[in-house]
């Protein structure tokens, strides 16, 4: 079975961008509930299906799968419910370890994220200077969640 063990982050300040590098990710969820995800996704000219289950702590089970660009897209249009997920997303190295920074738009503009993968859930790592709160274990940060609960829906 594929883990992933993620931790997120949002950001103190912008000095991350310094050494990024971007691409443009659109995504939308075929199924969400219950802890698992049917996620259909495009990174630049490629396309990805991706079944994810249910969070325990930091891990959860994730199957991904290259799919045609073209049935990405028609996926995207014909069969995701929601606001589709819209973000640039950067990599970023500090000490040795690659940070994902989601930079999102459309109806989650104003919202950015870190996220780092790491081997196992009490694996240690360097805390770079623009890393703020830990949102790992709230629910309203996912992906999945941010397509039925758009950031700029959220109470200020």
């Amino acid at each position: 079975m594929a883990i992933e063990i993620e931790r997120k982050f949002l950001l103190r300040n912008d000095s991350w961008r310094q050494s990024a590098r971007g691409r443009l990710y659109r995504q939308g969820y075929i199924m969400s509930g219950s802890g698992v995800t049917v996620r259909v996704r495009t990174v630049e000219e490629k396309g990805f299906l991706t079944i994810k289950g249910k969070s325990r702590g930091a891990a959860r089970a994730e199957y991904e799968y290259p799919i045609p660009l073209t049935d990405a897209r028609e996926m995207l249009e014909t069969l995701c419910t929601g606001p589709l997920i819209e973000k640039m997303r950067y990599l970023v190295e500090y000490e040795g370890f690659t940070w994902e920074i989601d930079e999102f738009a459309g109806e989650n503009q104003g919202l950015i994220v870190a996220e780092i993968e790491l081997s196992s859930e009490v694996q240690e790592f360097p805390r770079p200077p623009w890393l703020g709160r830990e949102v790992t274990g709230d629910g309203r940060y996912f992906n999945a969640s941010l397509a039925r609960n758009p950031y700029r829906r959220w109470p200020r």
